[in-house]
């Protein structure tokens, strides 16, 4: 069993900055990547960014290449999330998940409220 908690989330005007964090805990070897989603509420939940545990390829959703950048501190078990020039669209539940070697996203974090006022 792998836990996620994500911290970092809050107000923010448009075009500022923050960085989320996720720490995992628990059973955390065999973790192939991490990743973030968004939902905003009427939304669908959407994919954000990925990488690999080995910092390997990251990847990113059209709407965020640019301004988003996805990282990792194997030591720490985290994984943050830098976002810059953000924009209303923006506003969202962040949510951290999991990705074990060989299956698809299997843990979630519990999200965390970014708010990007106008």
């Amino acid at each position: 069993q792998v836990q996620l908690v994500e911290s970092g989330g809050g107000l923010v005007q448009a075009g500022g900055s923050l960085r989320l964090s996720c720490a995992a805990s628990g059973r955390t070897s065999g973790t192939y990547a991490l990743g973030w989603f968004r939902q905003a509420p009427g939304k669908e939940r959407e994919f954000v960014a990925s990488i690999t545990w080995s910092g390997g390829p990251t990847d990113y959703a059209a709407s965020v290449k640019g301004r988003f950048t996805i990282s990792r501190d194997n030591a720490k078990n985290t994984m943050y999330l830098q976002m810059s020039s953000l924009k209303s669209e923006d506003t969202a539940a962040y949510i951290c998940t999991s990705r074990p070697a060989g299956s698809n996203w299997a843990y979630w974090g519990q999200g965390t409220q970014v708010t990007v006022s106008s």
